[in-house]
């Protein structure tokens, strides 16, 4: 299976409403419950006022588009990273899953799924 790297670093943020959200920004992924407004995104695109905000965060994806049907796949990765003690932030799509890690765990977590026989490009 391949990863797809993503060439920025990203953040992870709670905002009051979606007037702070740049929606015509090209990365970005929003989550609405009724507790609250999660947003992330470029950290160059982060709202100037945000409840809470963690940076610091680097991502990939799963290449191509899943079929739903498919199952484990984003299990078997985050069992992989966790096994080396590395945590993640995972946001799904309709067509794929995107895998977020702290900064300083980007590297290592590329070269341990590397290890496990997945191609990163």
């Amino acid at each position: 299976m391949e990863l797809k790297k993503l060439e920025y670093k990203l953040t992870v943020c709670k905002v009051a409403d979606m007037t702070a959200i740049d929606t015509a920004a090209d990365f970005y992924f929003i989550g609405k419950t009724d507790e609250e407004l999660s947003l992330v995104c470029r950290t160059e695109d982060t709202p100037g006022e945000t409840i809470e905000r963690d940076d610091g965060w680097r991502g990939f994806r799963i290449s191509g588009v899943l079929d739903f049907s498919l199952i484990g796949i984003l299990s078997k990765i985050s069992g992989i990273l966790a096994e080396h003690r590395i945590g993640i932030f995972a946001v799904s799509t309709y067509n794929t899953d995107y895998i977020l890690v702290k900064e300083e765990n980007y590297e290592r977590a590329l070269e341990v799924l590397a290890s496990e026989g997945y191609t990163i490009t």
